[in-house]
């Protein structure tokens, strides 16, 4: 079950960095799974589709979206400028640094990190 989640929050962030790179169609059906969290059913139903054209949609769409990721790495790099900016509050809290240095830090850490 977890898995299943892992996927789902994954194939989200690829849509998110690269969605406009899809096709109108494939886009709209990436939306509607993922960001307003309809079932392919339901989908099907708004779009007059079949619910295996929405699932081939949905599947060929996701299929790109990793073909992106594979050629461009962003969202491995954003995963990975999250975790050392993650490690790099935890440094700042476990220093002793002044109260209000680090809080500019971590202001800082989370302006690059957005």
């Amino acid at each position: 079950m977890k898995d299943d989640i892992e996927k789902v929050e994954y194939a989200s962030m690829l849509y998110d960095f690269y969605g406009n790179l899809l096709s109108d169609a494939r886009k709209e059906v990436m939306a509607l799974y993922h960001e307003d969290n309809l079932s392919l059913s339901e989908i099907a139903e708004e779009l007059g589709q079949t619910r295996q054209a929405v699932h081939y949609t949905l599947r060929k769409a996701e299929k790109a979206l990793e073909s992106y990721e594979e050629k461009l790495g962003l969202v491995s790099a954003y995963r990975e400028h999250q975790e050392l900016a993650a490690r790099a509050i935890r440094i700042i809290d476990n220093a002793g640094v002044a109260k209000g240095d680090a809080e500019k830090l971590k202001k800082i850490i989370e302006q690059i990190t957005e």
